[in-house]
């Protein structure tokens, strides 16, 4: 009985045995259906973010959805890799893809845990089940998906080696502080490369991939240098390092220093935006945040500081003029009661890229000064610091701050603080006072943009759109079009220049009519005073910005030319021909018009503007790069006799160089003698054009020098007028000098290169004939071959001064009859800046009946208008 008893309890076991195997072998075999493909990890390309640097391989941006970069498990120091094992699997080297041993201790030391009351939980997951997991499933916590774990992870053990499986894993996990991957980790924390790291910087890396948020360098400090040094403990365990040495890094903090990189720190965010927006417009945006492309930007880091510095004083210097329009806010219930006034400060919104600029809120006011409470520091916990900093403004550094009218008019002169703050008023200071006091600032309302260029390979060395990227991210470089009034003007005569005129020739400034069609009234185009100024050379006409000249140019030439100069130069492709486009009417964008500026500079090559010099993918191939010049010898190891390499100019020539070179001439003489004689003061050459469109909306100016181009624009985001009198040669031209004075320190001074063939000639300023000896008023012109100053009196540009209206569209050469086409005119009347007293009408009927001489200046006296004073001087050698 006993032994069929026992034989029933065999059967029933080899039953229940066979059909529990049969159910572990069917959810096997059903797991195995469902398991995802390992082999793709034999093509793994991570998503890598895209690094941009500056012209000089500073790093400038990052672009990433995962911040990571991808590092070949060749190049990783072996003492990370020991910290990583001795951390996460110490047998890595020994078990094919499941660790036992490591399993069945884990177990023993969660139940003691258990009894003991203890919740920590001891994990026993290999680095291969972790490739497994983080590549191939979810995380899931069921039995199904650790089943499939552990199949993976066996099999991944049979295809991959060792080092591949440890290459996937290293740059595959999250760190902490949006670092995905070992390289990136090192980079976050510390700032530099894995090759630099100390042994205790290497085991506070290997302690975080556990829990990163657990291991937070500042919110859990103590938790993270405990880890570390637990760390450390299994590394002396496992041979890797010495008691001694392990001790002496313990006494060590953890020395986290996050690298200082990004935008800000070369004040370069609309730049680092730009080429953001240019590389998606290329590639795309999966590529740009997860194609691991290297940039390299033109930026020029110097540069694009001092960039931002001369547009943000000009801009604010403009603004002091406006008035005080008050304080951000008043937090005087706060002060008054005691409060936190510190912590009310931090939790208001500001620009975050305005230093040195900070928030403050008054906290007394006295007699002659004011003491106001700084922002407080944040600090790297994210909390605020507990120190509350103070800041005295005395008296010299409000005294600027008329309150703003309605009418646009200031008030009353502030002898006292009092009249300006009050307790509790919160303000922005800047901390460049006077002794190191403190000054009153405000964020300017006006807006404008700078941009710095090479003129023969159209590289953007500096680029800013606006007071402050946080504020607004409208880059007004690139993205407002605007009318560029009279910085148009040199393309006019460009034009006119092609077509046979000489700098030297005639035009009468004198009354124009002009017919705008059927309907509509008669134009009569005015200079900025209003005056006229007879029978004028070209010369004088873009010196002082001659409106009226600029139309018969243009009237002359028929404005079918001055478009398609426009569009040659890139300026504008459909400039509607109505000649109130001669004198900037139409609109454009600040790069396009300092791209065109180059181009005259560079001797009428065309140029493409770029951001970027060049990108390489992931694997270090270049993808893309602006030069698109061959040069096969110039990467030679050695010279063996060969010729020496030579870059062909593969620029299109746009227009004549000895034009380029003549309407340089003629805007070196805008800074000599017209409407920017403010940057004579920089002693050197200097060629540029100013520009105001119709009640100071706009103020422009464009200049270079023979190798660097920069154009500045002043206005507001909605267009309003400025206030009379501020000019691009008051508002623009001054930002410009500020810049070039920066930019050109310590640069040798370089003369403009005169094309062969080109005749300098001594020519009378005013009348542009040839200068006889001794005589006055002296200035040395351009000619081209075969051209040459007359000796006497020639025919004048518009003599006929018929108050008969000629019609706007399609404007005849002089001497045609105008065909009666008619058509719109733009309504804008655009001004240029006066340079006199002018003319009456019956001096100007005088000169041209030939009873009157045309008028020498008056000496050096100054005059009003744009630039602060323009002036009439002498003559001379320029």
């Amino acid at each position: 009985m006993i032994w069929r008893f026992l034989g029933f309890l065999f059967t029933l076991g080899v039953i229940l045995l066979v059909t529990g195997a049969s159910v572990v072998g069917y959810m096997i075999w059903k797991v195995e259906q469902d398991l995802p493909d390992y082999e793709v990890l034999a093509k793994y390309e991570p998503p890598v973010m895209t690094r941009v640097h500056a012209a000089n391989g500073q790093l400038l941006a990052e672009f990433a959805r995962e911040r990571r970069l991808f590092i070949p498990i060749e190049v990783i120091p072996d003492r990370m890799i020991q910290a990583i094992l001795s951390a996460e699997d110490k047998n890595f080297y020994i078990h094919g893809g499941i660790d036992y041993t490591g399993l069945a201790r884990a177990v023993l030391v969660n139940i003691q845990n258990r009894i003991s009351g203890s919740r920590r939980l001891v994990g026993a997951s290999t680095i291969t089940q972790q490739v497994a997991k983080n590549f191939l499933l979810t995380s899931d916590q069921n039995i199904t998906r650790k089943l499939k774990e552990a199949m993976l992870a066996m099999r991944i053990e049979d295809a991959f080696s060792k080092e591949k499986i440890l290459e996937l894993y290293l740059n595959q996990i999250y760190f902490g502080l949006g670092a995905y991957g070992i390289a990136a980790a090192s980079l976050n924390y510390y700032g530099k490369s894995l090759h630099e790291l100390s042994l205790g910087e290497f085991a506070y890396l290997a302690a975080l991939p556990k829990a990163p948020t657990n291991y937070h360098p500042y919110r859990k400090t103590e938790a993270a240098i405990e880890r570390r040094n637990w760390v450390m403990d299994r590394m002396i365990a496992n041979g890797y390092v010495t008691e001694d040495e392990a001790k002496a890094a313990k006494a060590q903090g953890l020395n986290v220093n996050p690298r200082s990189f990004g935008a800000q720190i070369f004040a370069a965010e609309y730049f680092s935006e730009e080429v953001r927006r240019q590389v998606i417009g290329i590639y795309g945006e999966k590529r740009l945040y997860e194609g691991g492309l290297s940039v390299r930007t033109t930026l020029d880091p110097g540069l694009q500081k001092e960039a931002k510095r001369a547009l943000v004083k000009g801009l604010v210097e403009f603004d002091r003029k406006k008035g005080w329009r008050g304080p951000v806010a008043n937090i005087a219930e706060i002060v008054g009661g005691g409060g936190d006034w510190g912590a009310a400060l931090a939790a208001m919104d500001s620009p975050n890229d305005i230093a040195p600029w900070r928030l403050a809120v008054v906290v007394e006011v006295k007699g002659k000064s004011v003491v106001a409470g700084l922002e407080p520091a944040r600090l790297e916990n994210g909390k605020i610091a507990a120190e509350r900093q103070g800041a005295n403004i005395p008296m010299k550094e409000i005294s600027w701050a008329r309150a703003a009218q309605s009418d646009g008019s200031l008030g009353p002169k502030v002898t006292s603080p009092a009249q300006v703050l009050a307790v509790g008023d919160v303000i922005y200071v800047s901390p460049d006072g006077e002794g190191g006091t403190w000054r009153l600032v405000q964020l300017p309302e006006v807006e404008g943009a700078i941009v710095a260029l090479d003129p023969h390979t159209g590289r953007v060395l500096a680029m800013v759109g606006g007071f402050s990227f946080d504020r607004s991210e409208f880059n007004r470089a690139v993205q407002a079009k605007r009318q560029p009034g009279s910085s148009f003007k040199p393309f006019v005569y460009a034009a006119a220049l092609d077509n046979g005129y000489t700098p030297a020739t005639v035009v009468m400034d004198a009354p124009i009519a002009l017919d705008q069609g059927s309907g509509q009234e008669i134009w009569r185009p005015q200079n900025y005073g209003r005056k006229f100024y007879g029978p004028s050379t070209l010369r004088l006409g873009i010196e002082k910005s001659r409106n009226v000249m600029t139309v018969r140019l243009a009237q002359d030439l028929g404005m079918d030319v001055v478009s398609e100069y426009a569009r040659r130069f890139g300026i504008d492709d459909n400039l509607m021909p109505v000649l109130s486009m001669a004198l900037g009417a139409g609109e454009t964008t600040l790069l396009k018009l300092a791209t065109a500026y180059a181009m005259l500079d560079n001797g009428g090559k065309r140029i493409t503007p770029t951001l970027i010099d060049r990108m390489q993918d992931r694997f270090g191939r270049t993808v893309y790069r602006h030069d698109i010049r061959n040069c096969a010898d110039c990467t030679a190891q050695a010279w063996t006799g060969q010729p020496e390499p030579v870059l062909a100019d593969i620029r299109e020539q746009i227009i004549d160089p000895d034009t380029a070179y003549q309407v340089t001439s003629l805007m070196e003489g805008v800074v000599q003698r017209g409407t920017a004689t403010a940057l004579k003061k920089l002693g050197r050459p200097v060629a540029g054009k100013t520009g105001t469109t119709n009640e100071e909306r706009d103020a422009w100016f464009l200049g270079y020098t023979p190798d660097l181009v920069v154009g500045v624009f002043v206005g507001y985001d909605i267009p309003r007028p400025m206030g009379k009198g501020q000019t691009g040669g008051g508002l623009a031209a001054p930002i410009f000098g500020t810049f070039m004075k920066a930019a050109l320190k310590d640069q040798p001074v370089i003369p403009f290169r005169v094309p062969p063939g080109i005749n300098l000639v001594r020519v009378n300023s005013t009348t542009g004939m040839l200068a006889m000896p001794g005589e006055e008023n002296v200035i040395i012109e351009a000619f081209k071959p075969g051209t040459m100053p007359p000796e006497s009196p020639m025919d004048v540009i518009g003599a006929e001064l018929d108050e008969a209206p000629l019609p706007a569209l399609a404007a005849p050469r002089f001497g045609e009859a105008a065909p009666q086409t008619g058509g719109p005119l733009q309504p804008d009347v655009l001004l240029s800046a006066p340079d006199g007293d002018g003319l009456d009408d019956d001096t100007i009927g005088n000169l041209l009946a030939g009873t009157a001489a045309i008028p020498a200046p008056a000496g050096p006296a100054t005059t009003g208008g744009a630039g602060g004073g323009l002036t009439t001087g002498s003559g001379g050698l320029y």
